[in-house]
């Protein structure tokens, strides 16, 4: 790769940071309880190095606390690293710190001059560009209030429109966009895409891997702060998610068999208790336990209960949820006219949902047994958590079956 056509250069690359077991807040504090100030250093980035073309979109990838924020804060300067090199060629704009320079008294026009500025505009350039940066918030009727009567997401609003309108060379984002409504987030999105293709460099930070697959030329995942992999984004999400599924797999079994009373406690779980949910497990087609499938596979959940009294009439369900909590899909083996069900002894129940054409993205399962019209002997909420993943690229919650025909 010609040195011209680097945008940005990250050669390994160290940070650390103290973090206090219990720092004193006062200096009397500090004075009788010197072991306060104990800490320790943690080290977050352990030599990383990269590189991204000019024009082109990578995502970091990686569980919490792996390094990927830090990465970013150190490639906008927030912070500085303790050994290594960063080089950014061109004007930065990052959407890590939205209206990190807002003053909540000036109006948002005042502010938008003094955010661009930050950026390194002139203001010939602001001037060009007011409009540009109004219209995109959406908030040309309040623009000349102060910043101070804005809700938190006309405030964001405001600072995700100056961010993106300062013809940067560079692009940084660090999970950012879930500003304002569903709309607004759409809106957001698409002028990522428009960006892009205009040749910005672009450098995201997210959990989402829908939105980096659509984005992204790469990924990079980073690991307990080393670059683990590299590559098309989809492959490296797929080898991501592998690895967390297989860590969600070791770490369900390192737990105890025992009964989960300890859910009940967080108000996910209700019931007279006379049937107990004690395990449920997923499997793939070819038998293997897995909790992370592909778009249109078969899932079979596996649902281990005890008993404790007979119950006549039960009847056993399930729901699909999102994240967001909406209902994707939900049944009962009454609705499905099954057969009148006597529990009397500990077993397993069993659903096998064939051609499973929910999205990429996680999915909470409800599971429930009733008795009767709808009695609630152990309804177990949040009961179970999958992930779908998808090789395509279209978007929504789950796949419709569909043909195109084109006239002419």
């Amino acid at each position: 790769m010609a040195e011209n056509d680097i945008a940005i250069e990250v050669r390994n690359v160290t940070k650390s940071f103290k973090v206090y077991l219990d720092k004193g807040a006062q200096l009397k504090e500090r004075l009788l309880f010197r072991k306060r100030s104990r800490y320790e250093e943690r080290k977050v980035l352990r030599g990383i190095s990269f590189d991204v073309k000019k024009g082109e979109a990578i995502g970091l990838i990686g569980h919490n606390g792996c390094g990927k924020s830090t990465t970013l804060k150190l490639l906008t300067r927030i912070m500085y690293p303790d050994e290594g090199t960063i080089k950014l060629k061109g004007r930065v704009s990052s959407l890590i710190e939205l209206g990190a320079g807002f003053h909540p008294d000036m109006s948002g026009r005042e502010n938008i001059y003094t955010n661009a500025a930050i950026f390194g505009l002139t203001k010939k350039e602001i001037d060009a560009r007011i409009k540009d940066i109004v219209d995109f918030s959406e908030l040309a009727e309040f623009i000349d209030n102060p910043v101070r009567t804005y809700s938190s997401g006309m405030y964001m609003r405001l600072a995700f429109s100056v961010a993106i309108n300062v013809d940067a060379d560079v692009l940084l984002i660090d999970e950012i966009l879930a500003v304002g409504d569903a709309n607004f987030q759409t809106k957001c999105f698409n002028k990522l895409k428009e960006i892009k293709a205009q040749g910005t460099t672009i450098v995201i930070v997210s959990h989402a891997l829908g939105q980096i697959e659509q984005i992204c030329d790469r990924a990079i995942w980073i690991h307990e702060g080393l670059i683990k992999a590299e590559g098309p984004p989809k492959e490296i999400d797929l080898e991501y998610l592998d690895y967390m599924s297989r860590k969600m797999q070791e770490k369900n079994k390192s737990e105890s068999d025992a009964e989960e009373v300890s859910e009940e406690e967080t108000g996910k779980r209700w019931g007279s208790g006379e049937v107990r949910i004690k395990k449920v497990r997923s499997f793939a087609a070819d038998g293997s336990e897995q909790k992370t499938f592909r778009t249109g596979e078969d899932i079979r959940l596996s649902i281990d209960y005890t008993v404790k009294k007979p119950v006549k009439d039960a009847v056993f369900g399930f729901g699909v949820f999102d994240m967001n909590g909406i209902q994707c899909y939900g049944t009962n083996t009454r609705i499905d006219k099954q057969p009148d069900i006597t529990i009397s002894e500990s077993g397993t129940a069993e659903i096998l949902m064939k051609n499973v054409e929910l999205l990429a993205g996680e999915y909470n399962i409800d599971i429930a047994i009733e008795q009767g019209e709808g009695i609630p002997i152990d309804y177990f909420r949040q009961a179970y958590r999958i992930q779908m993943i998808s090789a395509m690229g279209d978007v929504g919650v789950s796949r419709i079956e569909h043909t195109w025909k084109l006239k002419r």
